[in-house]
């Protein structure tokens, strides 16, 4: 996939970016925040079932195949932090996650369920805000 032109993206109102909670969220309800994992992001069996991985969808690394724990904390550990975009029913609809050079994007599949699945973003894609 070829990356976007960045001058194009610097006034891109549809950029990634981390946003305060609003009022009356609770990041404490990041507890209740459970990784489901997605085949589409997968190209070997896990937690997440078979791989049916699209080739438009980025492959998360093997080594997370089966440590939905991990992953989960991962996610938890950053809907405490507020590392969040908008909210949507009582959760962040996006979430993301440094783990090394990597930033992760988790995505709340049906809005109020709390259940995500997530993927590794491309090394052009920015996600302003994320420390």
């Amino acid at each position: 996939m070829k990356a976007p032109n960045p001058r194009r993206r610097r006034g891109n109102p549809k950029a990634k970016k981390v946003a305060p909670p609003p009022v009356g969220a609770n990041p404490a309800q990041a507890a209740a925040c459970r990784y489901v994992g997605s085949a589409y992001h997968k190209d070997r069996p896990g937690f997440a079932g078979m791989p049916r991985h699209r080739p438009d969808a980025s492959l998360c690394p093997g080594n997370l195949a089966n440590r939905r724990r991990l992953v989960e904390g991962w996610l938890q550990d950053a809907v405490r932090a507020g590392h969040t975009g908008t909210w949507d029913r009582g959760f962040p609809r996006h979430v993301w996650c440094r783990q090394g050079g990597t930033v992760f994007e988790a995505c709340q599949g049906s809005p109020g369920s709390g259940e995500y699945h997530g993927y590794p973003l491309e090394s052009w894609q920015q996600v302003r805000g994320l420390p």
